[in-house]
């Protein structure tokens, strides 16, 4: 009787082992495939990671063609040696070691950009100063004279024009849309070695009071920026120019990570005011202003620093005849309080001559108003 119930009990338990063993066997014929499954990772675009693109390519290919290299000549005059000038020499040898000065040809090179097909090429005004002629070499081989149509100093812009009407003309960005860790990118001709790429980010924007020009406004980038370099283009990771590259801050004369360039925006109104009137014309007061300071409130008694402190007035001037004398504060203009002295100058060369300003201020203790009708900047100032 054990025995008949032991049989029964191991049948039944092979059964079901059996039952189990080929339920198991069906569920994976099922599935098709015992392997594990992973899932499919995303696609990834041939020229871009997770993090942008790979490659800037694109974006070179589109404005290289844009980007020239601009070479110059200039007579100087070699000047005699200091010694043969010494009218004790010359009264000892009778003058027969005095020469006369002698001319001398030099070269420089630069860069530039193509601005529009018709042959118009933005540079800086300092590749181009005293040229006695100017070059351009384009991407694809042709060399071409160039002709200054104008030129700012007080920008370090120049306007030239090669007479071509094929030209490939770049694409504009908007330089006012630019934040610090944009990706940038710098091309242009550094060293006389050929085109010649260099990338970074925007490390700042609107640097000014670095005594480079009279009007600063500039891009800051570590895109490397070397001698040749100047007057080339800054373009954004679309191939868009953002601004003419201009200078570098270094000791060294190499690259310290630490360039500047012109903002495109900026570019564009000189090149406007140039092909309209051959110049640049700006608005002018007459004036020299300083930054307030807390020190400098104090010592006026003043309970706001906000402001500009008047620390010169010229003679005859806009702001002369207006009565605006050295000492006053201008805290308001037309309604608007300047920051800085900078904030001003930029300002006031934004009016048109002619046109009239409410100026608002202190003097003293006691407030002050004055009507200023705005004149043309000098070229020389």
């Amino acid at each position: 009787m054990k025995l008949q119930r032991f049989l029964i009990f191991a049948l039944t338990s092979i059964l079901a082992g059996l039952m189990a063993a080929f339920l198991a066997l069906s569920l994976f014929q099922d599935s098709g495939d015992t392997s594990l499954q992973t899932p499919n990772p995303p696609e990834i675009p041939d020229n871009a990671t997770a993090s942008g693109p790979a490659s800037y390519a694109p974006a070179v290919k589109k404005a290289s063609p844009s980007v020239v290299n601009v070479y110059t000549t200039k007579l100087t005059v070699q000047k005699n040696k200091p010694y043969f000038d010494d009218p004790v020499i010359q009264r000892f040898f009778d003058k027969r070691f005095s020469t006369k000065p002698r001319l001398k040809r030099e070269s420089s090179l630069g860069s530039g950009v193509i601005i529009s097909s018709d042959g118009l090429i933005m540079t800086n005004n300092h590749v181009i100063k005293d040229a006695e002629k100017i070059r351009v070499v384009l991407s694809d081989g042709r060399n071409l004279q160039a002709q200054v149509v104008g030129t700012d100093p007080d920008t370090d812009l120049a306007l030239l024009n090669t007479g071509t009407k094929d030209l490939h003309a770049i694409q504009a960005g908007d330089s006012n849309t630019l934040q610090v860790g944009d990706v940038v990118l710098a091309i242009g001709n550094p060293f006389g070695v050929g085109q010649t790429v260099t990338m970074g980010i925007v490390g700042a924007t609107g640097r000014s009071h670095l005594g480079i020009n009279t009007f600063e406004n500039f891009i800051q980038t570590d895109a490397a920026i070397n001698p040749g370099n100047s007057g080339g283009a800054l373009i954004n990771a679309h191939g868009q120019l953002v601004g003419i590259n201009t200078a570098i801050f270094s000791k060294s004369g190499g690259s310290h990570g630490i360039g500047f360039a012109i903002p495109v925006k900026l570019a564009e109104g000189v090149m406007r005011q140039i092909l309209k009137h051959g110049r640049v014309v700006r608005g002018w007061l007459g004036l020299a202003g300083q930054d307030m300071t807390p020190e400098l409130a104090a010592s006026f008694e003043l309970k706001e620093t906000g402001g500009v402190l008047i620390s010169g007035v010229l003679d005859d001037g806009p702001a002369y005849r207006a009565g605006i004398k050295p000492g006053d504060i201008i805290s308001r203009i037309n309604g608007q309080g300047p920051h800085n002295a900078n904030e001003i100058l930029n300002y006031i060369a934004t009016l048109t001559p002619g046109s009239k300003i409410k100026v608002s201020g202190w003097r003293g203790s006691k407030p002050f108003q004055a009507v200023v009708t705005v004149a043309e900047r000098p070229q020389d100032k």
